[in-house]
């Protein structure tokens, strides 16, 4: 079972952006390694849909921060190590000792760099399973949920071969026929423990760097439940990205799965939104998310509309492409499987009358489906009253406080429905009318 997010809700999320600032992606991404990097993008473009892996990945993620351990790892010899290994060429014995050989001898008739290159890339690694072992005694010493996984490199870092590699001294002369013994050795013999001991420092890079981000921002780690339950609860749940964000709750389940949400431009009621939406998906990568609190049943994915554009290339206007959007999440929704909908001023492209028609009549046929959460907000308030027959629908809101003629927003969410009406007052507010009579 996938988890589906499609390009559309994940920009709207703002939850790609290797190397943009403000995105989800960028706060996580403080990794030194590149395999830390690349397992970094593993983790985050793939969500899970199982309880207990998620459970059992924000556990280790839990035990990484609680343990406040530095990464311990030199990232140049890391890098070293990894391209040196990532060479092995499978040969026997005897065709790594005469390829030594031949590197020996032409470094010393010509400028050939390959043999320099293989003695660095053998010592890095030796000074490299050196501080992994160490490492892993550390980490052996701790138990937690990740002791199995320290196990199984500490079993691979004991072997006799290995052993003997933790020993040496790189800074002595080490001779060609062992030299070509341990290059045998690492990219050949060992090449694929090799590999599984460079995976396991890129999983202690992720798990250190990660955890680091969830002290530093004070979140903290989602308890999944099964499907089934189909609720959401958060205690200050806030927005990850925005400094000093403040914090609501939000509790869903199925005899109350429909959020109807109303506000003011400007009283935030897309962040929020978009605050929902994030955590959720950082709860499915097992990622500490911006909350208090938090508990939530597996979603099968994501769908969001909240910065819909029109379309020039396919001919579609912005209210066309409202309808397209609001028609591929009811195909998703037909299809039983349970989701988090998230639609932000339905039908804005058109006039009052279609929009107030058309959110009545999709948040009516959305609610029907209790296995999914669904999340609508509007301007057109008089929609609430007539969803008040519906017993799983809450309504909240954004409120705004006026000091004088001037309106603030507290951004602290609110039951009911708001009365607030300031569009025309910013208008004033903003001098338009007078710019334009003047």
């Amino acid at each position: 079972m996938n988890f589906v997010i499609d390009k559309q809700s994940q920009d709207e999320l703002n939850l790609p952006g290797k190397f943009r600032q403000g995105s989800v992606y960028f706060l996580f991404n403080t990794v030194k390694t590149r395999g830390g990097e690349q397992l970094l993008d593993e983790l985050f473009k793939n969500p899970l849909t199982d309880a207990q892996t998620i459970n059992q990945r924000t556990a280790i993620f839990s035990f990484f921060q609680d343990a406040r351990l530095q990464f311990p790892f030199d990232v140049q010899q890391v890098t070293l190590m990894r391209e040196y290994t990532d060479a092995g060429y499978g040969n026997s014995l005897p065709a790594t000792w005469f390829n030594t050989i031949l590197k020996k001898t032409l470094s010393a008739l010509t400028r050939d760099e390959r043999y320099k290159a293989m003695i660095q890339g053998l010592q890095a690694t030796i000074v490299t399973l050196k501080k992994c072992y160490a490492f892993v005694t550390e980490l052996e010493a701790l138990g937690g949920p990740f002791a199995s996984r320290i196990s199984g490199v500490k079993k691979i870092l004991s072997a006799p071969a290995l052993q003997e590699l933790l020993n040496v001294d790189i800074y002595q002369s080490i001779s060609l026929n062992t030299i070509a013994r341990y290059d045998h050795l690492l990219r050949n013999k060992l090449n694929q423990p090799i590999g599984d001991i460079l995976r396991f420092i890129s999983e202690s890079d992720v798990y250190i760097a990660v955890g680091n981000v969830a002290a530093a921002k004070n979140f903290t780690y989602a308890k999944a439940l099964p499907r089934e339950a189909n609720t959401l609860k958060a205690m200050e749940l806030r927005h990850p990205c925005i400094d000093h964000a403040i914090g609501n709750e939000i509790e869903m389940r199925a005899g109350n799965n429909v959020i109807f949400l109303t506000g003011a431009n400007m009283a935030g009621k897309s962040t929020w939104m978009k605050s929902i939406g994030i955590a959720m998906y950082l709860a499915h990568i097992g990622f500490p998310v911006p909350a208090q609190h938090m508990e939530f049943s597996i979603r099968e994915g994501i769908y969001s509309s909240i910065n819909v554009a029109d379309n020039i290339g396919l001919g579609y206007s912005h209210f066309y492409a409202e309808v397209v959007r609001v028609k591929n999440a009811a195909d998703a929704t037909a299809t039983g499987k349970h989701l988090l909908l998230m639609f932000d001023e339905l039908f804005k492209g058109t006039n009052v009358k279609d929009a107030y028609d058309g959110t009545l009549a999709v948040t009516e046929a959305f609610s029907e489906y209790k296995n999914c959460l669904f999340i609508v907000s509007t301007h057109i308030i008089e929609v609430g009253e007539a969803l008040k027959k519906l017993n799983n629908v809450q309504f909240t809101f954004m409120p705004t406080v006026m000091k004088g003629m001037v309106p603030h927003y507290t951004y602290n969410l609110e039951k009911g429905i708001t009365e607030d009406r300031q569009g025309m007052m910013i208008i004033r507010n903003e001098g338009i009318l007078d710019l334009i009579s003047s």
